[in-house]
């Protein structure tokens, strides 16, 4: 749905920038983070409308920053995709766990990145 606001985290500026082009390019709002600890701060800032995020970050990884926000009621309702290069059965298992909405593998494809977004928003 464009005009809502995305939060994408990602430490790699290159990955991010990878990430954001498809979404503002489908009409959405982006604000990014480059850390675990700047994504929390993001979200009650911002307020995004969902959160799409790596895994391997500084500060608090991806596990740390879904299980924290998704325990939180002003945000537990915010849908997050975990977009990440860790892609072991056991590393999708975990972030589902830690309550993740959709567990996407990198290297992505950007028109189901921007499918998924739409249909969790």
């Amino acid at each position: 749905m464009p005009g809502q606001k995305i939060l994408v985290v990602d430490d790699s500026w290159t990955e991010l920038t990878m990430i954001v082009a498809p979404l503002r390019n489908s009409g959405f709002e982006v604000v990014t983070a480059v850390d675990g600890d700047e994504a929390v701060e993001k979200v009650f800032r911002e307020h995004p409308q969902c959160i799409v995020l790596d895994v391997v970050l500084p500060k608090q990884n991806g596990f740390q920053v879904c299980r924290k926000l998704k325990n939180l009621d002003m945000s537990r309702h915010i849908p997050i995709i975990l977009l990440t290069s860790k892609n072991t059965p056991m590393d999708k298992a975990w972030g589902m766990r830690q309550g993740a909405d959709l567990f996407i593998t990198k290297p992505f494809n950007a028109e189901e990145l921007v499918a998924s977004v739409r249909r969790l928003v």
